[in-house]
């Protein structure tokens, strides 16, 4: 038994290496410039590059269809030889070593796009099915190091040839190659995972407890602890290797966990701590909760399939007529269609005709997707505001706030008992930085500001990627999640053509214009290179209006769907009592 449980925990470290070094399409901005320059295109072509990475992501149902007919470690293997070629290919031609046309180019972005949802697949798998009773904690964790990516990939970067970019993508092709090997033995010896009592539950959560602590740790060192020297960041790179393979320390843990059990328990209780998020018990009980509530509801149907009961229920609220008539008007915005019950299951064909999906898909849209746009964009950011020594700082400065932004999405989980608020209105409050942060980077493109606004930026958008998982399941289903949040992530690329051509034309048009008066303007070989602040300015303009249109989206969301968190919240609460 405690070897199984060992075995579990070692495959979760697995998982992190994984997310870890696999999150390959962060680091973008790193070689962007570069790869411009040696393909002679504009920066609407290259954000057609960029564009292809993220459509990779929309193709992720494939590694779905691969898991029926292949075992779990070849699709790892197969995810990993897509990155190399991916990667590879490109790498060969930066170095002037290959040449390609710029479809075949396009191609290699998509193919490298895809390998990374791939690895994503493997992740959720393993973490589903070895920790089912905690699954939420371990896909939460294991995600946030997708974010820590570029960071990572940074050390061994400087360590290898600081002056040269095109590293990057030889990084990109060999390195979640490395890892699938590293990772093969733990996924090959897998067990199967027994059912834990309440008492074994508890102890899995103070576990997670103590992961979380030391990811944090790991996000720390990696922001605030580099050097430019090559010799220093081998060091640096050999101890952030040493604080992923730590958790390793896990099964010893396991092991030896009998042995204080009852004296920490007596003082550490975890009781209703909420980790899961829509508990199938819970919704029983909650949906018996409403059927009693005549008053507000009126039961409509009431049948038993092969899934279990299924309960259709028709709210009827009373609206005061008296009040002036915006408030009306808001009221009925707020009222329309509105979502009465956590968990519900919600068909693809049932989605996209709610509201609510519409108005958390303009959200996820303006505010985490037109993050990601930028990321890939700071590369040309960085260079047009005379800043390119600064791109791998800005680089790692992203990749790290999006790492604590995707930790933070768990604090909901682990502050509910003292304080419980609406996950989609948290949702709102991480969209808050996002506005503020285009506003100060166009207001001043100074250093400092564009560090503060990159920082901003990383750490919304992180919350923003880990969280939507959750808030699907919730709001539409935890049996439809998977179907319905690649419905979700189509904004994704939706929006890196979107954001990133008005980027990419808005700088082409000041490249040429400051080449019609020789000034603002630089050539490398044949690619006309924007310089100064009026490269990105109405970008930025624009994509902070755009983000507060994300912001007001999210608040009516949170307002139309706070009843119904509030509603599960106490009924949850009621049925721990009971």
């Amino acid at each position: 038994m405690a070897e199984n449980e060992s075995r579990k925990w070692i495959i979760l470290v697995a998982t992190i290496w994984i997310q870890a070094f696999t999150g390959t399409n962060f680091d973008f901005s790193a070689y962007s410039s570069e790869l411009k320059a040696v393909l002679g295109i504009s920066q609407v072509q290259l954000n057609y590059l960029a564009t292809a990475s993220d459509l990779g992501k929309a193709l992720g149902w494939s590694s779905g269809l691969a898991l029926m007919y292949m075992p779990l470690w070849s699709v790892m293997f197969v995810a990993a030889f897509m990155g190399l070629v991916g990667y590879g290919m490109q790498w060969l031609v930066i170095l002037d070593l290959l040449s390609l046309p710029y479809f075949v180019v396009f191609f290699l972005c998509l193919l490298a796009g895809c390998s990374i949802t791939w690895f994503n697949t493997v992740c959720f798998v393993l973490c589903i099915k070895n920790f089912p009773s905690n699954r939420p904690l371990a896909l939460a964790l294991t995600v946030s190091f997708n974010g820590v990516s570029a960071a990572l990939y940074n050390l061994p970067a400087i360590s290898l040839n600081p002056s040269s970019t095109h590293i990057y993508l030889l990084l990109n092709a060999f390195i979640p190659l490395i890892t699938s090997i590293a990772s093969l033995v733990p996924i090959l010896r897998q067990s199967p995972v027994n059912p834990l009592p309440s008492n074994g539950i508890k102890q899995e959560q103070l576990i997670f407890v103590v992961l979380n602590f030391l990811a944090l740790i790991t996000g720390m060192y990696l922001l605030f602890v580099h050097s430019p020297d090559s010799s220093t960041a081998r060091v640096i790179f050999a101890g952030a290797i040493l604080l992923l393979v730590l958790p390793l320390g896990i099964p010893g843990i396991i092991y030896a966990r009998d042995w204080f059990q009852h004296k920490l328990f007596s003082s550490f209780a975890l009781q209703g701590s909420g980790f899961l998020l829509v508990d199938a018990d819970d919704l029983d009980f909650h949906k018996e909760f409403l059927s009693r509530e005549n008053s507000q509801i009126n039961v409509t149907s009431y049948a038993v399939n092969g899934d279990g009961p299924t309960l259709t229920l028709s709210l009827t609220r009373i609206i005061g007529t008296g009040g002036d008539s915006e408030q009306a008007c808001c009221g009925k915005i707020i009222e329309k269609d509105q979502l009465f019950m956590l968990g519900e299951e919600h068909k693809a064909g049932m989605l996209v005709k709610r509201l609510d999906f519409w108005l958390y898909y303009l959200a996820y849209f303006c505010g985490g997707t037109i993050g990601l746009v930028y990321s890939n964009n700071l590369g040309q950011i960085a260079q047009s505001l005379g800043h390119s020594s600064m791109t791998s700082t800005l680089i790692t400065l992203y990749s790290s706030f999006s790492f604590f932004g995707r930790l933070l999405s768990a604090a909901p989980d682990f502050i509910r008992l003292k304080f419980y608020f609406a996950r989609t209105g948290w949702l709102a409050i991480a969209l808050v930085p996002t506005p503020i942060a285009f506003f100060l980077v166009a207001a001043s493109g100074n250093e400092v500001a564009l560090q503060a606004g990159t920082a901003l930026i990383g750490l919304s958008s992180g919350f923003i990627f880990a969280a939507a998982v959750s808030i699907t399941s919730e709001l539409f289903g935890p049996n439809s999640v998977g179907v319905n949040h690649n419905i979700l992530i189509t904004n994704i690329p939706i929006g890196s053509l979107v954001y990133g051509f008005l980027a990419a034309l808005i700088y082409d048009n000041n490249a040429a214009a400051g080449k019609a008066t020789s000034s603002l303007i630089q050539m490398m070989t044949d690619t006309a290179v924007c310089m100064g602040r009026k490269c990105y300015f109405s970008t930025f303009i624009w994509w902070g209006c755009l983000a507060l249109l994300g912001l007001v989206s999210s608040v009516l969301l949170f307002l139309r769907t706070r009843p119904a968190y509030e509603r599960f919240e106490q009924n949850r609460r009621t049925n721990l009592l009971a």
